[in-house]
């Protein structure tokens, strides 16, 4: 009986490692996707948020108003994404946009043409290195897809400000 609960105990341990070695498998094209779909919804929420007439609200004059915060999240994919150069076309839309419903749609376009280009890619192809800008530079892919990422939530802390100081409790922050 002694030596019956230690082999238990070990051929437990073996089939938990197993399980767990099984389940850290990923695919980093799937992880990256995962993290830009559910990006998405989240800013769409957060920009929807703020009344049509305060898109103009600043938190400071030096600051940029509402609006321009959702369409500099919309810019910027625009811009790193292309370097992708893939096959999706990349959408057009307004830069200057200024109504909220031309600016919730800049921003759902830029999200739309971030899904299709990683659904082109592979593992492999979103380790491979393209030429970005001065401020990136040489980068993989897949740096570029969370550089995109961090940036965006970047901004969304500056949104979620924005419509703190218009009594407006962010999406994400609502409680039932």
């Amino acid at each position: 009986m002694k030596r019956v609960i230690p082999i238990v105990a070990i051929v437990t341990a073996l089939v938990g490692l197993t399980q767990t070695a099984h389940a850290q498998t990923a695919s980093l094209k799937s992880e990256l996707l995962k993290d830009w779909t559910e990006l998405k919804p989240v800013m769409m929420a957060i920009a929807a948020a703020m009344p049509e007439d305060k898109f103009t609200y600043k938190s400071t004059p030096a600051q940029r108003d509402y609006g321009q915060q959702i369409m500099h999240v919309a810019a910027g994919n625009m811009m790193y994404l292309r370097f992708f150069g893939g096959k999706a076309v990349a959408p057009a839309f307004n830069a200057n946009a200024k109504s909220k419903a031309e600016i919730l749609q800049a921003l759902a376009a830029s999200f739309d043409f971030g899904e299709a280009l990683i659904r082109e890619q592979s593992d492999e192809s979103m380790l491979q290195t393209v030429q970005t800008n001065q401020f990136l530079g040489r980068s993989s892919k897949a740096r570029v897809i969370y550089f995109l990422i961090g940036h965006t939530w970047d901004i969304y802390g500056q949104m979620a400000v924005y419509l703190r100081l218009n009594g407006i409790v962010p999406p994400r922050s609502e409680r039932p």
